[in-house]
């Protein structure tokens, strides 16, 4: 890579982690103990008075919305199955290929149903959204890793959507640094940190 993209790169990280930290100051005050996160007193009060109950909330929905509900979760099923064999494809593949692991928790994070404000219906709902968003981004993790292994080259065509490792990659034709710089390549999956 050369010395121009390094340095933006390095920008570019330097504003994600000032965004981190513009971020966390929206944050409402909250504790995680052993796993599970607990706002004071006070505050769960406050969101309390923002919880709308069943049955408003079911007639205030559109009858479209609750129609097509089912078809929307139906998409649990291929979404279990595909964590599953993401998981034992990475048991297996990556302890061969010595490649780092994705961890899972690190993507699938269900944590909106401690939010006092948000009925069961919402609740569920977010669970359902936060497994498979997080699904998708473990499994595409799980994929950059994969394709940095085999076929680290960026395409030809600009692509709508670059993963973790896409920057990575050799230029689209650069015969030379894919044949004399794939092992070292392949060797820092094996040293990526957490």
């Amino acid at each position: 890579m050369s010395q121009a993209i390094d340095e933006i790169l390095e920008k570019i990280s330097k504003l994600e982690e000032q965004l981190e930290k513009e971020l966390e100051k929206e944050k409402i005050p909250f504790k995680i103990v052993n796993n599970k996160v607990s706002f004071d007193k006070d505050i769960i009060k406050e969101q309390k008075k923002y919880t709308q109950d069943l049955l408003t909330y079911l007639k205030n929905s559109n009858i479209l919305f609750i129609l097509t509900a089912p078809i929307i979760y139906a998409l649990i099923i291929p979404a279990i199955i595909l964590d599953i064999s993401v998981w034992i494809y990475q048991s297996i593949n990556f302890k061969v290929y010595k490649i780092k692991p994705v961890k899972r928790s690190d993507y699938i994070v269900l944590d909106r149903g401690y939010l006092p404000y948000l009925n069961i219906i919402e609740k569920i709902n977010c669970l359902y959204c936060g497994y498979f968003n997080g699904l998708i981004a473990y499994v595409a993790e799980i994929a950059a890793r994969t394709e940095q292994y085999w076929c680290p080259i960026k395409h030809a065509r600009k692509i709508a959507y670059r993963h973790s490792r896409y920057n990575h990659f050799f230029p689209y034709g650069d015969a030379k640094a894919f044949r004399e710089r794939l092992k070292e390549l392949r060797e820092e999956l094996a040293k990526l940190k957490d």
